[in-house]
């Protein structure tokens, strides 16, 4: 069976780093058990909190907006169609720069936890 979703309307919380995330597909709310995908959206102006995940390598999307990516003390402006690997452990976190608000396509696997998740 093809399940297609859309974000829109999709109930949003806020994840243990500050950023508001729209759970797509993840074993809480699908088949899916290795992997999740979620929308992240970080308001103008404001910056997630700095973490790494225990377990999970990422993938952001940037779907709209500019923002500043740090990861490990590296900087680096993102902007929208740009993708970026972080690695399993590596500390992060991302402002919005940008006069929208930044959103974000967030591929986790394993799928994102907050027990997973470390503020540093």
């Amino acid at each position: 069976m093809v399940e297609v979703r859309n974000s829109d309307g999709m109930e949003a919380f806020i994840t243990k780093d500050k950023s508001e995330i729209r759970e797509i597909f993840h074993p809480s709310n699908s088949e899916i058990k290795s992997m999740g995908i979620a929308e992240a959206t970080v308001p103008v102006g404001v910056s997630t909190e700095y973490h790494y995940h225990r377990v999970s390598d990422e993938i952001y999307y940037i779907l709209k907006g500019i923002g500043i990516l740090e990861i490990e003390g590296e900087v680096k402006e993102v902007r929208e169609n740009d993708c970026v690997f972080i690695p399993v452990r590596s500390r992060h976190k991302i402002k919005n720069i940008g006069k929208v608000p930044l959103k974000i396509l967030c591929i986790s696997t394993p799928p994102y936890s907050d027990d997973g998740t470390v503020l540093v």
